[in-house]
């Protein structure tokens, strides 16, 4: 069902609201004068610096060079997750010898592992790459598990009557049951993906988005933080946004979350 123009607006209405309320209240903190405009740049200053910054093609080439590293990162998670998830399924007696090994390597953060993945692979895409499928797998792959294990018994048995190959079962029954937990697993581990990227590019990086935050803040320049935090936020929302419109159009109604 489509939706109206009103109710295009009314959904519209509230985050403009908002953002227009942050920046008068950006802007009249500035202008009183009792904060610096080293500390908080005006919303003037931000808006001309990223005006310059996409002007001379700095902005387009940081963004195109994190997102990449974001992509190649989470295909590599989702293709792991994916298989992993795959042989929890197929082969149900590994699970105990699997769960110790994803548990812990599930509350080791990402960016503990820069310090020893630098002495290993230097400060190349392989740390960077590396960084990223720890970030992304562990939610990707507990998501795919639920889908996994959590199809209508009453289908499997109808498979079994049918006399259903296990490969025909799970491309009929178990993966379409999937698909909603497999989108929405992809979705959070994107988010992470992101995070994960601008922290390895803070400390390992000559270029991206994050190594862009850091040069700018060693330079003392304050916008240019603002901007490149806006940039981040941005260039999320958008990804999100696009992988939200694919869950939509494959999974439909099955897929509510409640972040739309």
């Amino acid at each position: 069902m489509h939706k109206t123009p009103g109710k295009r607006l009314a959904r519209t209405l509230p985050p403009l609201a908002g953002i227009a309320v942050v920046l008068l209240v950006w802007h009249l903190a500035c202008s009183i004068g009792h904060i610096s405009s080293y500390v908080l740049p005006s919303p003037q200053k931000v808006g001309s610096t990223f005006m310059k910054m996409a002007a001379s093609g700095e902005i387009s080439r940081d963004i195109l060079v994190s997102f990449s590293r974001v992509l190649r990162g989470f295909s590599i998670a989702f293709a792991l997750a994916f298989l992993l998830a795959l042989l929890r399924i197929a082969l149900p007696a590994s699970d105990p010898y699997l769960a110790p090994f994803v548990q812990f390597f599930r509350n080791v953060p990402p960016i503990s592992m820069i310090p020893l993945l630098i002495l290993w692979c230097g400060i190349g895409e392989t740390t960077k790459t590396v960084i990223i499928v720890l970030a992304a797998f562990f939610p990707m792959y507990l998501a795919i598990v639920k889908g996994f294990t959590s199809y209508d018994p009453k289908l499997l048995e109808v498979a079994r009557v049918f006399h259903y190959t296990w490969a025909r079962t799970f491309l009929r029954v178990i993966l379409p049951s999937a698909l909603p937990d497999i989108l929405l697993g992809m979705r959070t581990s994107l988010g992470y993906a992101w995070r994960a990227i601008i922290g390895a590019e803070m400390v390992a990086a000559s270029t991206g988005l994050g190594h862009m935050i850091l040069f700018a803040q060693q330079m003392s320049r304050t916008d240019k933080v603002i901007v490149g935090i806006l940039i981040i936020g941005l260039t999320g929302l958008i990804t999100d946004w696009l992988l939200g419109l694919l869950i939509n159009r494959l999974a439909g109604r099955r897929a509510q979350h409640g972040w739309d």
